[in-house]
Protein backbone atom coordinates (compact mmCIF):
# COMPACT_ATOMS: atom_id res chain seq x y z
CA UNK A 1 0.00 0.00 0.00
CA UNK A 2 2.99 2.35 0.98
CA UNK A 3 4.09 1.80 -2.55
CA UNK A 4 0.91 2.72 -4.20
CA UNK A 5 0.60 5.99 -1.96
CA UNK A 6 4.35 6.92 -3.13
CA UNK A 7 3.71 6.15 -6.55
CA UNK A 8 0.86 8.08 -6.78
CA UNK A 9 2.15 11.09 -4.93
CA UNK A 10 4.76 11.47 -7.34
CA UNK A 11 2.27 11.35 -9.99
CA UNK A 12 0.13 14.27 -8.26
CA UNK A 13 3.65 16.29 -7.92
CA UNK A 14 3.95 15.93 -11.26
CA UNK A 15 0.99 17.12 -12.96
CA UNK A 16 0.57 19.72 -10.31
CA UNK A 17 4.26 21.14 -9.90
CA UNK A 18 3.76 22.84 -13.64
CA UNK A 19 0.39 24.31 -13.34
CA UNK A 20 0.95 25.68 -9.45
CA UNK A 21 4.54 27.47 -11.44
CA UNK A 22 2.71 28.71 -13.90
CA UNK A 23 -0.15 30.31 -12.12
CA UNK A 24 2.44 31.60 -9.54
CA UNK A 25 4.02 33.45 -12.54
CA UNK A 26 1.17 34.73 -13.87
CA UNK A 27 -0.03 36.19 -10.78
CA UNK A 28 3.30 37.55 -10.40
CA UNK A 29 3.89 38.78 -13.35
CA UNK A 30 0.85 40.42 -14.67
CA UNK A 31 -1.60 40.19 -11.87
CA UNK A 32 0.44 41.26 -8.67
CA UNK A 33 -0.48 39.23 -5.72
CA UNK A 34 0.13 39.74 -1.89
CA UNK A 35 2.90 37.69 0.47
CA UNK A 36 -0.07 36.62 1.95
CA UNK A 37 -2.28 35.85 -0.57
CA UNK A 38 0.22 33.74 -1.93
CA UNK A 39 1.41 31.78 0.88
CA UNK A 40 -2.31 30.76 1.33
CA UNK A 41 -2.37 29.36 -2.45
CA UNK A 42 1.03 27.86 -2.00
CA UNK A 43 -0.60 26.04 1.13
CA UNK A 44 -3.81 25.12 -0.70
CA UNK A 45 -1.41 23.42 -3.15
CA UNK A 46 0.12 21.29 -0.69
CA UNK A 47 -3.64 20.08 0.62
CA UNK A 48 -4.55 19.70 -2.93
CA UNK A 49 -1.90 17.22 -3.60
CA UNK A 50 -2.14 15.28 -0.22
CA UNK A 51 -5.47 15.15 -1.20
CA UNK A 52 -5.52 14.00 -4.57
CA UNK A 53 -2.88 11.28 -3.32
CA UNK A 54 -5.08 9.49 -0.56
CA UNK A 55 -8.20 10.26 -2.94
CA UNK A 56 -6.21 8.51 -5.95
CA UNK A 57 -4.91 6.20 -4.12
CA UNK A 58 -7.89 4.69 -2.48
CA UNK A 59 -9.74 4.86 -5.96
CA UNK A 60 -6.79 2.51 -7.53
CA UNK A 61 -7.27 0.34 -4.45
CA UNK A 62 -10.74 0.22 -3.80
CA UNK A 63 -13.22 1.03 -6.74
CA UNK A 64 -11.04 -0.16 -9.69
CA UNK A 65 -11.06 -3.76 -8.27
CA UNK A 66 -14.37 -3.71 -6.96
CA UNK A 67 -15.41 -2.93 -10.79
CA UNK A 68 -13.98 -5.79 -12.19
CA UNK A 69 -15.09 -8.02 -9.98
CA UNK A 70 -18.95 -7.01 -10.31
CA UNK A 71 -17.87 -7.40 -14.05
CA UNK A 72 -16.75 -11.06 -13.71
CA UNK A 73 -19.96 -11.89 -11.49
CA UNK A 74 -22.61 -10.61 -13.60
CA UNK A 75 -22.73 -12.44 -16.24
CA UNK A 76 -22.85 -15.77 -13.53
CA UNK A 77 -26.63 -14.65 -13.36
CA UNK A 78 -27.66 -15.46 -16.55
CA UNK A 79 -30.29 -12.44 -16.87
CA UNK A 80 -29.52 -9.14 -19.00
CA UNK A 81 -32.59 -7.31 -17.08
CA UNK A 82 -30.54 -7.99 -13.83
CA UNK A 83 -27.68 -6.98 -15.62
CA UNK A 84 -28.70 -4.04 -16.95
CA UNK A 85 -30.31 -2.74 -13.92
CA UNK A 86 -27.52 -3.42 -11.78
CA UNK A 87 -25.10 -1.56 -14.15
CA UNK A 88 -27.27 1.06 -14.11
CA UNK A 89 -27.75 1.54 -10.46
CA UNK A 90 -23.72 1.06 -9.92
CA UNK A 91 -22.93 3.53 -12.60
CA UNK A 92 -25.59 6.13 -11.85
CA UNK A 93 -24.74 6.15 -7.63
CA UNK A 94 -21.04 6.38 -8.96
CA UNK A 95 -21.51 9.34 -11.40
CA UNK A 96 -23.44 11.03 -7.94
CA UNK A 97 -20.23 10.64 -5.88
CA UNK A 98 -17.69 12.02 -9.00
CA UNK A 99 -16.57 15.28 -7.64
CA UNK A 100 -16.59 16.91 -10.78
CA UNK A 101 -20.14 16.90 -11.20
CA UNK A 102 -20.55 18.66 -8.04
CA UNK A 103 -18.13 21.01 -9.44
CA UNK A 104 -19.87 21.23 -12.75
CA UNK A 105 -23.50 21.82 -10.77
CA UNK A 106 -21.51 24.40 -8.87
CA UNK A 107 -20.29 26.34 -11.53
CA UNK A 108 -23.70 26.11 -13.41
CA UNK A 109 -25.45 27.25 -10.18
CA UNK A 110 -23.72 30.35 -10.15
CA UNK A 111 -23.83 31.39 -13.85
CA UNK A 112 -27.54 30.81 -13.87
CA UNK A 113 -28.20 31.90 -10.30
CA UNK A 114 -30.05 29.67 -9.34
CA UNK A 115 -32.58 29.47 -12.56
CA UNK A 116 -31.83 25.43 -12.97
CA UNK A 117 -32.21 23.14 -9.83
CA UNK A 118 -28.42 22.06 -9.09
CA UNK A 119 -30.41 18.35 -8.12
CA UNK A 120 -32.13 18.08 -11.66
CA UNK A 121 -29.34 18.78 -13.14
CA UNK A 122 -27.05 16.40 -10.95
CA UNK A 123 -29.98 13.34 -11.34
CA UNK A 124 -30.07 13.78 -15.07
CA UNK A 125 -26.52 13.46 -15.58
CA UNK A 126 -26.65 10.55 -13.65
CA UNK A 127 -29.32 9.14 -15.44
CA UNK A 128 -27.61 9.83 -19.02
CA UNK A 129 -24.08 8.17 -17.60
CA UNK A 130 -26.48 4.78 -16.29
CA UNK A 131 -28.26 4.21 -19.22
CA UNK A 132 -25.59 4.81 -21.92
CA UNK A 133 -23.69 2.21 -19.39
CA UNK A 134 -26.54 -0.21 -19.34
CA UNK A 135 -26.48 -0.16 -23.58
CA UNK A 136 -22.66 -0.71 -23.66
CA UNK A 137 -22.83 -3.56 -21.30
CA UNK A 138 -25.16 -5.08 -23.17
CA UNK A 139 -23.06 -4.19 -26.77
CA UNK A 140 -20.24 -6.04 -24.97
CA UNK A 141 -22.65 -9.24 -24.22
CA UNK A 142 -24.63 -9.30 -27.90
CA UNK A 143 -20.93 -8.25 -29.90
CA UNK A 144 -22.60 -5.17 -31.24
CA UNK A 145 -19.93 -2.57 -33.22
CA UNK A 146 -19.38 0.38 -30.91
CA UNK A 147 -19.43 2.55 -34.09
CA UNK A 148 -23.43 1.78 -34.57
CA UNK A 149 -23.71 3.13 -30.96
CA UNK A 150 -21.39 6.15 -31.54
CA UNK A 151 -23.16 6.88 -34.37
CA UNK A 152 -26.59 6.60 -33.72
CA UNK A 153 -25.91 8.46 -30.35
CA UNK A 154 -24.54 11.48 -32.06
CA UNK A 155 -27.16 11.52 -35.02
CA UNK A 156 -29.44 11.94 -31.83
CA UNK A 157 -27.48 14.94 -30.13
CA UNK A 158 -26.96 16.75 -33.07
CA UNK A 159 -30.91 16.58 -34.32
CA UNK A 160 -31.73 17.83 -30.49
CA UNK A 161 -29.06 20.33 -30.41
CA UNK A 162 -31.27 22.22 -33.03
CA UNK A 163 -34.16 22.43 -30.63
CA UNK A 164 -32.97 23.53 -27.35
CA UNK A 165 -31.28 26.76 -25.98
CA UNK A 166 -27.83 27.75 -26.08
CA UNK A 167 -27.23 27.91 -22.55
CA UNK A 168 -28.49 23.97 -22.48
CA UNK A 169 -26.87 23.12 -25.60
CA UNK A 170 -23.16 24.53 -23.69
CA UNK A 171 -24.10 23.03 -20.50
CA UNK A 172 -24.84 19.44 -21.88
CA UNK A 173 -21.74 19.07 -23.39
CA UNK A 174 -19.59 20.09 -20.56
CA UNK A 175 -21.41 17.50 -18.80
CA UNK A 176 -20.57 15.29 -21.17
CA UNK A 177 -16.89 15.66 -19.91
CA UNK A 178 -17.72 14.58 -15.93
CA UNK A 179 -17.58 11.17 -17.43
CA UNK A 180 -13.82 11.62 -17.06
CA UNK A 181 -13.60 11.80 -13.55
CA UNK A 182 -11.63 9.60 -11.37
CA UNK A 183 -14.06 8.23 -9.65
CA UNK A 184 -15.73 7.54 -12.76
CA UNK A 185 -13.53 5.88 -15.10
CA UNK A 186 -11.84 3.14 -12.86
CA UNK A 187 -15.39 1.80 -11.80
CA UNK A 188 -16.76 1.79 -15.50
CA UNK A 189 -13.61 0.55 -17.24
CA UNK A 190 -13.35 -2.20 -14.34
CA UNK A 191 -16.91 -3.42 -14.67
CA UNK A 192 -16.42 -3.19 -18.72
CA UNK A 193 -13.27 -5.12 -18.87
CA UNK A 194 -13.94 -7.60 -16.16
CA UNK A 195 -17.23 -8.54 -17.87
CA UNK A 196 -15.74 -8.67 -20.94
CA UNK A 197 -12.70 -11.35 -19.52
CA UNK A 198 -15.80 -13.95 -18.60
CA UNK A 199 -17.59 -13.84 -21.82
CA UNK A 200 -16.96 -17.00 -24.26
CA UNK A 201 -15.92 -15.25 -27.86
CA UNK A 202 -14.72 -11.90 -26.18
CA UNK A 203 -11.44 -10.36 -26.11
CA UNK A 204 -10.57 -7.60 -23.15
CA UNK A 205 -10.55 -4.91 -25.73
CA UNK A 206 -14.22 -5.31 -25.79
CA UNK A 207 -14.51 -3.69 -22.20
CA UNK A 208 -12.73 -0.40 -24.03
CA UNK A 209 -15.03 2.64 -25.48
CA UNK A 210 -17.12 2.28 -22.20
CA UNK A 211 -16.05 5.94 -21.55
CA UNK A 212 -16.53 7.27 -24.74
CA UNK A 213 -20.17 5.77 -24.36
CA UNK A 214 -20.79 7.21 -21.27
CA UNK A 215 -19.68 10.69 -22.34
CA UNK A 216 -23.17 10.86 -24.33
CA UNK A 217 -25.46 10.20 -21.52
CA UNK A 218 -25.20 13.23 -19.72
CA UNK A 219 -25.19 15.34 -23.45
CA UNK A 220 -28.50 13.19 -24.19
CA UNK A 221 -29.91 13.27 -20.99
CA UNK A 222 -29.58 17.53 -20.55
CA UNK A 223 -30.64 17.92 -24.37
CA UNK A 224 -33.75 16.36 -23.67
CA UNK A 225 -34.26 18.30 -20.44
CA UNK A 226 -33.71 21.23 -22.45
CA UNK A 227 -36.41 20.62 -25.28
CA UNK A 228 -39.24 19.66 -22.47
CA UNK A 229 -38.43 22.86 -20.49
CA UNK A 230 -38.74 24.42 -23.81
Amino acid sequence: MMRDIKEIFQEVVQAVFPLTLAVVLLMLIFVGISFDDLISFLIATVLTVIGMTFFLTGVKLSMLPIGEAIGADLPKHNSLAFIALVVFFLSFLTTMAEPNVKVLSNMVDSALQGSLDTDLLIFSIAFGVGFLMAISILRIIYGVSIRYLFTAGYSIILVLSFFVLTDYLAISFDAGSVTTGAMIVPVLMGLGIGMAAVLQDRSELDGFGLIGLATMGPILSLLLLGVLSS
